[in-house]
């Protein structure tokens, strides 16, 4: 199972994406507003925001799991919506996700061999159970499950949380994807194990891998991804290289969302920059989404809604202020 080519390339490129979900009457919930972005080929996006931002939807939709309103998604030039057949069945080998709940994402009846070859066996990636078997091994191997034979038949339920999410990013790998798509992939485990299944992917990544992380947390985000493009009621509200995000923020919500992440220091006074909720999706404030939260909200914002537009090279925000 080797690493993908290391070519700098557009995997992803999406183009003002719309993924609306229809309510009562004719009132929508707007998960994803008019998103444009690209991923290239062997680097890593972090997808950023709190819950309601409309993260995991566009996680979904990459996948092809959730059917856009509007907009395109293309993958290596072609537009998924548009894949049928032996195209199909290719592009759901290339992009796998991880899902945040290994507790959830993985049938408990299982044993590990189970899980891991289920993919392969739906899309008939291996033509002898020889092959099949190595490919199993090879990937838990890769999750650092070691010995091999010592898991392949255990049931799930024997497994420890860190154990469920390596056999879970296994079996994305034994498919031999282009791209991973991790939804919180360490949310739900204990600190070490954490830091272990992240350091796991930086080894990955330095093999040439490209990750979309979805995640609310920015310091791993920091740690783990090259750019950053930080969502906000379904609309993108700032992006650029993630060091440059994170140490100069543009815009006030980023400011927030780095303001609110913990510092160890018992004397360190958290700062809330951000007001109150994040509003309904299905009735979002007018002009800029954020002003009823900012504290630098002018008239202007309550009016006109600001477009992302790059403010410096390679930095861009949506923010009359910025």
């Amino acid at each position: 199972m080797s690493a993908p080519d290391s070519q700098e390339e557009a995997v992803f490129s999406v183009h003002d994406l719309k993924v609306y979900f229809k309510l009562r009457g004719n009132v929508s919930l707007r998960a994803i507003d008019g998103v444009s972005l690209t991923i290239e080929r062997s680097h890593s996006l972090g997808v950023v925001g709190e819950s309601g931002s409309g993260k995991t939807t566009l996680g979904k939709a990459l996948l092809r799991i959730q059917r856009p309103t509007s907009g395109t998604i293309e993958f290596e030039g072609k537009d998924i919506s548009k894949l049928k057949g032996i195209e199909l069945q290719e592009f759901r080998r290339k992009v796998q996700m991880v899902f945040q709940d290994p507790f959830d994402a993985i049938d408990p009846i299982f044993s590990v061999y189970d899980v891991v070859s289920e993919g392969i066996r739906i899309l008939k990636i291996c033509k002898t159970r020889a092959e099949e078997e190595k490919v199993v091994f090879d990937a838990l191997d890769r999750v650092q499950l070691t010995p091999p034979q010592d898991f392949v038949n255990r049931r799930i339920t024997s497994l420890s949380g860190g154990q469920r999410q390596r056999v879970a990013l296994a079996r994305s790998l034994a498919m031999s994807p282009t791209i991973l798509v991790l939804d919180e992939p360490v949310s739900m485990l204990d600190a070490s194990v954490r830091g272990e299944v992240i350091q796991l992917m930086e080894d990955m990544k330095k093999l040439g891998w490209t990750f979309v992380m979805i995640t609310h947390d920015i310091a791993t985000v920091r740690f783990f991804t090259d750019k950053i493009a930080v969502m906000y009621l379904g609309k993108l509200v700032e992006t650029g290289d993630t060091q440059d995000v994170i140490t100069e923020p543009l815009h006030p919500y980023t400011k927030a969302l780095i303001a609110a992440v913990p510092v160890p220091d018992p004397t360190y006074l958290v700062k809330n920059l951000a007001k109150g909720e994040i509003p309904n999706a299905a009735s979002p404030p007018s002009g800029c989404h954020f002003h009823p939260r900012c504290p630098m909200a002018q008239k202007i914002c309550q009016e006109e809604e600001p477009l992302l537009r790059e403010v410096r090279k390679g930095r861009f925000a949506a923010c009359h202020f910025a």
